[in-house]
């Protein structure tokens, strides 16, 4: 018995000096460093040819984000016009404003401002306001994926100068998964529906891939598709958008 406690105590004082290490091992990684508290991103496209065929073509994008504390405020705008032939074959025009306040770590409050201008679906402008609650369902290093839904205003008026307003649900997925530390797919998915006429259903998908090229500037390419079951007289119901250009962050 006299030579087993020696050897136990030799044991626990090795198992005390190797500890430390397994502790630091065990330990969580590191997370993911807060995001800037302002940030500005462009996408630039442009397309122009001539000769046999006279095409010009451009888009542009923007979104600023501004965050303090539990606030982020949010602007964005996109534009799109195509000449062919000295005519003019297609144009759009996007821009919205949103804040966010925090709730708690998974669940934000928001409301929302959006336009839409169309003329080549039948749409002069559209207009959408209201409150929405935003819940994370996942965040993990290479994954987010959050849900939304909100009740909106709509107030419309299309190219025959005919006015619309009434009340509609928006309910709004985005999901987005890093497949390295910049190179990054997302998907947003948005749809509308009229509480007033039913058959009034209205669902935007974009997918969107990013690859970058230095520490600012990247490769985007996105595909964008409107679907909307009741279309303005004389318009069909699918839109389709495939984009690719530049992207710039500061």
């Amino acid at each position: 018995m006299l030579r087993v406690v020696p050897r136990m105590r030799s044991f626990f004082g090795l198992l005390a000096l190797m500890l430390p290490p397994v502790a630091v091992l065990s330990q969580q990684p590191a997370p993911a460093p807060a995001p800037p508290a302002t940030q500005l991103t462009l996408d630039l496209g442009f397309v122009d040819a001539s000769g046999n065929s006279n095409v010009t073509s451009f888009n542009l994008g923007e979104q600023f984000t501004w965050r303090l504390d539990r606030l982020t405020l949010g602007q964005t705008a996109k534009a799109l016009y195509g000449e062919a032939e000295k005519k003019t074959t297609a144009e759009a025009y996007d821009a919205g404003v949103r804040g966010d306040y925090s709730l708690s770590k998974t669940i934000s409050a928001f409301a929302l401002v959006t336009f839409q201008r169309n003329p080549f679906a039948g749409i002069a402008e559209r207009w959408g306001y209201g409150p929405g609650i935003a819940v994370a369902l996942v965040r993990s290093a290479r994954d987010t994926l959050s849900l939304e839904g909100a009740f909106t205003g709509q107030s419309e008026r299309n190219t025959a100068n005919v006015r619309q307003s009434f009340g509609a649900t928006r309910t709004a997925a985005s999901f987005k998964h890093l497949f390295t530390t910049a190179v990054a797919f997302t998907q947003t998915l948005v749809w509308i529906a009229n509480l007033k006429t039913s058959d009034d259903q209205r669902v935007t998908s974009e997918t969107a891939l990013t690859a970058p090229l230095s520490k600012q500037i990247a490769l985007r390419v996105s595909y964008l598709i409107r679907f909307d079951n009741l279309p303005e007289p004389g318009f069909v119901k699918t839109d389709r958008l495939l984009t690719t250009g530049a992207q710039i962050s500061f």
